[in-house]
């Protein structure tokens, strides 16, 4: 059967225990039922949500009735809806548990059950290995009862939470004068984006029109993922007609936020994850408490645990995926992943949410427009304040999830001591106890890394890059970065060898 992966299954819509079916679907819910039930929640409130996806609609209404009929109080969301919605109605109804329908950014043969616990965070082990067990003891038939969808109360309620945020984090009050281009990738989230913008004070927002509506066979795109090629050619297009500021994708469920800029040339590029997530992590740290916390992943770039400090605050890593990151310690109020994926407001959103990353992200540009500069001034005097961080990844996609891990093992059983005439330190992150225990290769440099390791969703190797050229001042940009580029292919030579 289907095996619980990042928070919850997810596979390609098909007949049999293997596939996203209404049979898989109702048998995993009522394990999460005798799993809720063993540990003295029955009864709780429980959330249900769904994006636009193919049979999410049915699988949500499945969920919903199984969970009333064993006698939970359910809250079914009235529509195709983002799935930070789900995280956010979790916390905020003290539920038991959350169900989002989703595949998030997958192709459009999939789609995925994510769950959510007690505080609106996703699931982890040993839960998830525990709701596995309750689930292959599932007995038919399963009881269901109708369900009426809910009003827009909580949606109401979320928006209002997302448009505050810029007023909280004493934003720029210069809103009004700045222009976006915004994708939802045929996905969920344009709707509640465009509202959340202009109710935040941005009411010049230009959509692309083909992407715009919910369409769960995402004619536009290969995959619908802003960080795949040429998924974001169309927003960028839109944002060069338009004359915008900065642009904005989401992915198809919108808890994943990329952001385009303007390039000096008068082209445009996407941010790199890493980029993005430096500048939001700085914009929250600036306006923060002292010791506040900050994380992100061990795939990520270092950047971050350079800057934390020196605003003030604490730095946290964690492993991939923010069923871990939402856990990363006390005090935490901003938290990334270089998937694009940001956590802008843990207090009430304790996974990403790529609505309110961007209303973050248009704040800062606002902010730095009144001041006459833009987030390329701001990766620049990164650069010069900490070093000049570079990264990519190379991404192999293989025949299976099985044959990644294979790949994996023969590096990890026959490991080099020299990447790109660099000697490297050898971590293997299986070796390690604790939390931090992962199937994930690091090898560090003195001014270059490399981590190595399975996808968790897709038959893909991933390896995550990272340079770190000395910067004197902004004269010396151009040569570091032509000295980051040559060193960075260099380590892509290395990756593609697998």
């Amino acid at each position: 059967m289907l095996r619980f992966g990042t928070a919850g299954l997810r596979g390609p819509l098909r007949d049999g225990p293997d596939g996203m079916n209404v049979t898989t679907v109702s048998r995993a819910t009522a394990g999460l039922v005798a799993w809720l039930r063993d540990r003295c929640l029955g009864g709780g409130a429980v959330v249900v949500g769904r994006d636009a996806r193919h049979g999410s609609a049915e699988f949500a209404a499945a969920t919903a009735e199984i969970f009333a009929a064993a006698g939970f109080p359910v809250t079914l969301l009235p529509r195709p809806l983002p799935t930070p919605v789900v995280a956010y109605a979790v916390r905020e109804l003290g539920a038991v548990a959350g169900v989002q329908i989703t595949a998030s950014h997958n192709p459009a043969t999939d789609n995925g059950y994510k769950v959510y616990l007690d505080g609106g965070s996703q699931l982890i082990a040993p839960a998830d290995a525990e709701i596995e067990r309750c689930i292959e003891a599932v007995a038919e038939p399963i009881d269901r009862v109708p369900v009426t969808p809910a009003d827009d109360d909580l949606v109401r309620r979320y928006l209002h939470r997302v448009a505050g945020l810029p007023a909280r984090i004493g934003g720029s009050g210069a809103r009004a004068g700045i222009r976006i281009a915004l994708t939802p990738l045929h996905g969920v989230g344009g709707e509640l984006a465009v509202e959340a913008l202009r109710a935040a004070g941005f009411p010049d927002v230009h959509v692309v029109d083909d992407q715009f509506r919910p369409d769960p066979d995402f004619p536009t795109v290969a995959f619908p993922n802003p960080e795949e090629p040429g998924a974001t050619d169309l927003l960028l297009a839109t944002a060069a007609r338009v004359g915008a500021d900065v642009a904005i994708a989401l992915d198809p469920d919108a808890d994943r936020c990329a952001v385009g800029v303007p390039r000096p040339d008068g082209g445009w590029r996407m941010l790199r994850g890493d980029e993005t997530g430096v500048l939001l992590g700085d914009c929250v740290l600036r306006t923060a408490t002292d010791d506040a916390l900050v994380a992100t992943t061990i795939v990520s770039s270092r950047l971050l645990s350079k800057l934390a400090p020196a605003r003030g605050g604490r730095y946290a890593e964690t492993l991939t995926g923010f069923k871990w990151l939402a856990r990363a310690g006390d005090g935490l109020v901003y938290a990334y992943e270089e998937a694009i994926g940001h956590c802008v407001d843990p207090a009430a959103v304790r996974d990403k949410d790529g609505i309110s990353a961007a209303v973050l992200a248009a704040d800062l540009v606002a902010r730095l427009k009144a001041a006459g500069r833009d987030l390329n001034d701001e990766l620049d005097d990164y650069a010069v304040e900490f070093g000049l961080h570079a990264g990519d990844q190379v991404s192999l996609r293989l025949a299976s999830a099985a044959a990644a891990a294979a790949a994996v093992e023969r590096l990890r059983t026959d490991p080099p001591h020299e990447i790109a005439g660099e000697p490297v330190e050898y971590t293997d992150q299986l070796r390690v106890r604790g939390r931090m225990r992962t199937d994930a290769l690091i090898f560090q440099g003195v001014s270059s890394r490399v981590v190595v390791r399975p996808s968790g969703t897709e038959p893909k190797l991933k390896c995550y890059l990272e340079v770190v050229e000395p910067v004197g001042s902004r004269a010396d940009l151009p040569a570091a970065r032509a000295a980051a580029r040559e060193r960075l292919s260099a380590l892509r030579d290395f990756c593609r060898k697998f």
